[in-house]
């Protein structure tokens, strides 16, 4: 089973329409038991750093989060639920990520021909081994809607980056975390075997 964590924070109920069309049982949920005991476990998300974080925090599923990557439990963060799991982000001075990965969250740079929010299809760049794009083409393009964009602390966790007025980590993997800053569920058949080689872990 997959859980998806229920935080208030949107594009959950496309990410679930997209494991039900890859045939996987899946439960929206905010249940710690349930939570550890599923197979995979996704983050979905969008809205403003801060406030998510702060849901988070106060029905206490940082804490499961944390059970969750301590116990190998593959886990999946898409947008949002990308950038909370590193330390900052510009959009919300002051506030901590959940800090599972170092890096930090920064604001696209303006750059003239280049609105933001970001918002389209973009080619990635990936590295031959990142295991969340295995069959998958060459410099595939997928769909993303952010303002924000991750430059981790580690070049090595950076599993495929794109060019949008600056170099933007599109997504990284680490042990068992995985994270996408763009939108598999609505990436069309790209989108869908990238979900599909996350739940196949």
């Amino acid at each position: 089973m997959i859980s998806i964590l229920d935080y208030d924070a949107g594009n959950i109920k496309s990410v679930e329409k997209a494991l039900v069309a890859l045939g996987r049982e899946t439960v929206i949920t905010r249940d710690p038991d349930i939570i550890l005991s599923s197979d995979k476990v996704i983050l979905p998300g969008v809205g403003a750093f801060g406030d998510a974080m702060s849901r988070i925090r106060s029905c206490g599923m940082d804490k499961v989060i944390y059970e969750v990557a301590d116990r190998g439990i593959p886990f999946l963060g898409i947008c949002l639920g990308l950038q909370l799991l590193f330390e900052s982000s510009e959009e919300s001075p002051g506030v901590t990520g959940l800090g599972l990965l170092p890096g930090k969250i920064l604001r696209i740079p303006d750059k003239p021909g280049h609105k933001i929010p970001h918002m389209g299809w973009n080619s990635l760049t990936v590295k031959n081994d990142a295991t969340l794009f295995r069959g998958i083409r060459e410099n595939p393009y997928v769909y993303f809607v952010h303002s924000y964009y991750l430059k981790a602390g580690r070049e090595e966790d950076v599993a495929a980056t794109t060019e949008y007025s600056t170099l933007i980590h599109a997504s990284v993997e680490y042990g068992n975390i995985f994270a996408c800053q763009f939108h598999p569920e609505k990436s069309s058949s790209v989108g869908l075997k990238i979900l599909e080689n996350f739940v196949n872990l």
